[in-house]
């Protein structure tokens, strides 16, 4: 069986292929700096989104997207702060926060999902 950080991978490969489905390039994965971690870094258009991917068996274990919680949007906010400093992009790029949650097989998109803190 699987690890935990194995699992988040396979979840985070899938959840990165459904995007890639429509349209999105994937910019990073895994980004991770001192401040914390980002599971995906995507272009959609010219909107750069930061999503975090969430995983559940079925639906008696919770909505994946609540579990994102307020530490964790904090925490994704400030890296991508640090994201977009490193990477010298503008203020004025669009950017938004997705949330990719996955139950079973079932794949949903939580665009703007939390906004900047």
């Amino acid at each position: 069986m699987a690890n935990q950080r194995e699992k988040g991978r396979e979840y985070e490969r899938k959840a990165a292929e459904y995007l890639e489905s429509l349209g999105w390039t994937i910019l990073e994965r895994n980004y991770r700096c001192r401040t914390g971690e980002i599971d995906l870094i995507a272009a959609d258009g010219d909107t750069l989104v930061f999503a975090e991917v969430k995983y559940r068996r079925r639906a008696g274990c919770g909505n994946p997207a609540e579990a994102v919680d307020g530490r964790k949007q904090y925490t994704i906010c400030r890296v991508s702060d640090y994201y977009r400093m490193k990477h010298q992009i503008p203020d004025n790029r669009s950017c938004r926060f997705d949330v990719v949650a996955i139950q079973g097989e079932d794949i949903f998109l939580y665009r703007n999902a939390f906004f900047y803190r």
